[in-house]
C-alpha cells in the first residue's frame, strides 16, 4: 500500500470562486474528494495539504520524506515560477512527483511560462483543469 500526497500552493484554497474562467468551477474540496476516493479504491493511502505559505509547504515536504510518502502530485501555484527553496526541498525529499497546473501556462503571461519544477518532475500535466489532477493520480498509481 503506497501513500500519495497532493500539495496545493497559494490561492488554490479559492478554487471555484477565483477566476473560474481560468481555473474552473471545482473547489479544492471537490478535487481532493475525487482524488481521495480514487486512491482508496485503488488500495492506497491519500493525503493532501494546501498552504499559502512557502515555509509551510517546505515543512510538509520535509515531513513527507520522513513519513516515507511514495509519490506526490504538486501544484505550487505562483510559487512554480519563483521558488528555488521549494525546488530544493523537492529534490531533497527524493520523492517522485508529477507537476499539475489547471491552466495552460503557455497561454498566459510570459513570467508564468517558466517552472522551477518541470525539469525534476516525473511528468507535467498542464491546462486540463481539475481533470489534470485525476490524470496525474492515474499516472502516479501506475508508478507505485
Amino acid at each position: 500500500m503506497a501513500t500519495i500526497l497532493v500539495l496545493h500552493g497559494p490561492n488554490l484554497n479559492l478554487l471555484g470562486t477565483r477566476e473560474p474562467e481560468i481555473y474552473g468551477s471545482d473547489t479544492l474540496d471537490d478535487i481532493n474528494m475525487r482524488l481521495g476516493t480514487a486512491c482508496m479504491e485503488a488500495g492506497h493511502n491519500f493525503d493532501n495539504f494546501q498552504s499559502n505559505s512557502e515555509g509551510e509547504l517546505i515543512d510538509r515536504i520535509h515531513l513527507a520524506r520522513s513519513a516515507k510518502v511514495d509519490f506526490m502530485l504538486v501544484n505550487f501555484g505562483g510559487y512554480t515560477h519563483t521558488s528555488v527553496a521549494l525546488r530544493d526541498a523537492m529534490i531533497a525529499s527524493d520523492i517522485p512527483f508529477i507537476e499539475v497546473h489547471l491552466s495552460n501556462l503557455y497561454k498566459r503571461e510570459e513570467f508564468r511560462q517558466h517552472s522551477f519544477f518541470s525539469d525534476i518532475a516525473e511528468g507535467c500535466i498542464i491546462g486540463l483543469g481539475a481533470q489534470g489532477y485525476e490524470l496525474a493520480l492515474d499516472a502516479a498509481l501506475r508508478r507505485v
